[in-house]
C-alpha cells in the first residue's frame, strides 16, 4: 500500500509537472540576440520559411547562430503559439507566423519553396461523403514560382 500510494503522488506530481513546464520554460527564456534575429526573419517573411531558411536569413544579423539554436527558438515559438508550422506531405514543415488570417499554400516543384495563397475555395463539406464532418481543410497548390517559371528554357517553333 505505501508503494501504491508513492506511485499515485509520483504521477500527480510528474502530471502536474508536464502540465505546467512548457508554460514555466516560455516565460523564462532569455530574450537573446539570435532569438530577436529569428522572430524578426519570420515576422518580416511574406512567406512560410524552413528552418534552414530562417538560418540563412536570420545569420544576416547573428553571424554565430547555429541550426540546433533554429530549431530550439522555433520549438519555443510554437509552444508560446507565436508560430505555427506548415506541414506539406513528403516535406519537412515550415513555420509561419500565427497572426495571418486563414489562408493556402503555394509550392514550387522546381526550387520548393513555399507560398502564401490569400483567399479560401470555400466551404468544402460538399465534398466528404455522406455522414462525414469536416473539421478543416488545407489547399496546397504545386506549379512553378514566378522566379522559376522565368527560368525554364523557351522551346523554338
Amino acid at each position: 500500500m505505501i508503494w501504491q500510494r508513492w506511485t499515485d503522488e509520483n504521477d500527480l506530481s510528474l502530471s502536474l509537472y508536464k502540465r505546467y513546464a512548457g508554460q514555466a520554460i516560455t516565460s523564462m527564456q532569455r530574450s537573446t540576440r539570435q532569438r530577436h534575429a529569428i522572430r524578426s526573419v519570420i515576422r518580416g517573411s511574406r512567406r512560410p520559411l524552413s528552418p534552414r531558411e530562417v538560418l540563412e536569413a536570420a545569420r544576416v544579423s547573428a553571424r554565430a547562430l547555429g541550426l540546433a539554436t533554429v530549431y530550439r527558438t522555433l520549438k519555443l515559438l510554437v509552444a508560446e503559439g507565436t508560430i505555427h508550422a506548415i506541414n506539406l506531405p513528403g516535406e519537412p514543415p515550415r513555420y509561419e507566423t500565427s497572426t495571418l488570417a486563414h489562408h493556402h499554400h503555394f509550392q514550387c516543384t522546381r526550387c520548393h519553396r513555399v507560398y502564401d495563397v490569400q483567399g479560401c475555395p470555400g466551404n468544402l463539406r460538399r465534398l466528404a461523403p455522406r455522414g462525414f464532418t469536416v473539421e478543416h481543410h488545407d489547399v496546397t497548390l504545386y506549379g512553378r514560382c514566378s522566379d522559376c517559371g522565368r527560368r525554364q528554357p523557351r522551346v523554338r517553333a
